[in-house]
């Protein structure tokens, strides 16, 4: 219940609709001054009005980073987009796809839950941004519409064979560029002063080779960086952190690239003195991980049905919690008796899992919990939940799952490739009028 849905498909970046599975309320505002709707273009004879445009433009926020372009262009981006969907939804409905109101129904309730919402307080929300009921389910039909039309056109057609995964892990195995390159080390900085004499060099790069040494004869590093270490991650165990090799120092990553996990290095001498790394992980992006973290947890699941039964629950749970906390409850115990999760009758038990396999609201606060740590009431699409892990372990990744990993990243290219090209043909077959005196 808690897996991870497949993904809706989006349609473009930040210029696609508000999907069912993402909706934001904070990115729509009622616009202060209501315009005139004109229509902008026809297409196949179908109106896309001003007022389409606006409101579509009304929902885009800029990705982390990045800014959006200027209006005028972000107009013209957007009424294509437009276009691209109008015509879509247009061989949807000429080719039989429907969607009922069950669907319909399935897909707002689905909405609702996310923003952790009733259907009724749904609607006020909608009515608070300028948008109605109607228009909202509008909207949502047209999303499946264009989901299941790229479904079926595209994504059905898709293959990826075994020959085209062994040539995938050739090619990216062959050729690492530093950007493709993630590296994770920590280090044991042994600092020097400015203009160090003979005798203070000498003794700090005595110290750290005697680290270094120590480190290699297996000496736990986390400890020996908070003993000896002068860098600004010391407290952390040296860890720097996960990041693409360009954003190291090309001595840490001259010294480090061609090095598996595990391996020690130094020292190096810098500027700042003198560093002996630990290897954490260095893999090839474009290559799948050949370990995982895996988590065993267990969850109570409580099902809600209205705000007023929501603020019991929660204080339901949070009483569970302290109970067992101190001692006074046992977690399998209490989700045998009150989970309506089809893992109760294991006490809550969810077996080991991979990061990815459930739900992000849910797999963001179990990765912060340690083993043995229960959270506070977790709210999910599905209901309430109290998480305990129970422990975590380092797995090899199976070479099927690796190469079910690249099939994936394959399959995904594959798709938008086709999609474009199946796009462009839907868009060059239309008749596209555009009004440029109204616009």
């Amino acid at each position: 219940m808690l897996r991870r849905a497949s993904r809706l498909a989006t349609l473009g970046a930040v210029l696609s609709s508000a999907l069912v599975t993402g909706f934001a309320f904070a990115q729509a505002a009622a616009p202060a001054v209501r315009e005139v709707d004109r229509i902008v273009a026809l297409v196949n004879s179908e109106p896309i009005t001003s007022g389409d445009v606006r409101n579509r433009m009304a929902r885009i926020e800029a990705p982390p980073g990045e800014a959006l372009p200027p209006p005028d262009e972000l107009e013209r981006q957007v009424l294509e987009r437009l276009i691209l969907e109008r015509t879509q939804i247009q061989w949807a409905t000429e080719i039989g796809i429907r969607v009922d109101e069950a669907t319909l129904n399935d897909a707002e309730a689905s909405v609702a839950r996310q923003n952790g919402l009733t259907v009724p307080q749904l609607h006020e929300r909608l009515a608070a941004i300028g948008m109605t009921p109607a228009s909202f389910r509008a909207n949502l039909r047209n999303d499946i519409l264009l989901q299941r039309v790229r479904e079926r056109e595209v994504e059905r057609q898709v293959r990826v064979t075994e020959l085209e995964i062994d040539n995938y892990l050739r090619e990216q195995t062959a050729t690492r560029a530093l950007e493709q390159t993630a590296l994770h080390l920590a280090q044991v900085l042994i600092a020097l002063p400015d203009s160090p004499d003979a005798a203070t060099l000498a003794q700090r790069e005595a110290l750290a080779r005697e680290v270094a040494r120590r480190a290699r004869a297996g000496e736990d590093f986390a400890a020996l960086a908070r003993e000896f270490s002068d860098g600004p991650e010391r407290a952390a165990g040296g860890q720097m952190g996960l990041r693409t090799a360009d954003r190291y120092p090309s001595l840490f990553v001259e010294a480090t690239q061609s090095l598996p996990k595990g391996s020690v290095v130094g020292p190096l001498r810098s500027g700042a003195g003198f560093h002996v790394l630990l290897v954490l992980e260095n893999r090839n992006l474009n290559l799948p991980p050949t370990h995982v973290i895996q988590t065993r947890a267990r969850h109570i699941l409580l099902v809600p049905g209205s705000p007023a039964e929501e603020e019991a629950m929660v204080r339901r749970m949070r009483e569970w919690r302290e109970r067992i906390e101190s001692g006074q409850a046992r977690f399998d115990v209490l989700a045998r008796e009150h989970s309506r999760d089809g893992s109760a009758s294991e006490g809550g038990d969810l077996g080991w899992t991979q990061p990815g396999q459930f739900v992000p609201e849910f797999e963001q606060v179990m990765n912060r919990l340690a083993p043995g740590q229960v959270s506070e009431p977790v709210r999910s699409r599905f209901g309430l939940h109290l998480i305990q892990v129970v422990e975590r372990r380092e797995a090899e990744l199976p070479m099927r799952e690796r190469r079910e990993w690249v099939r994936n990243v394959l399959r995904e290219q594959k798709i938008e490739e086709a999609y474009e090209a199946w796009a462009r043909e839907l868009r060059a077959r239309a008749f596209v009028e555009y009004r440029e005196n109204d616009r």
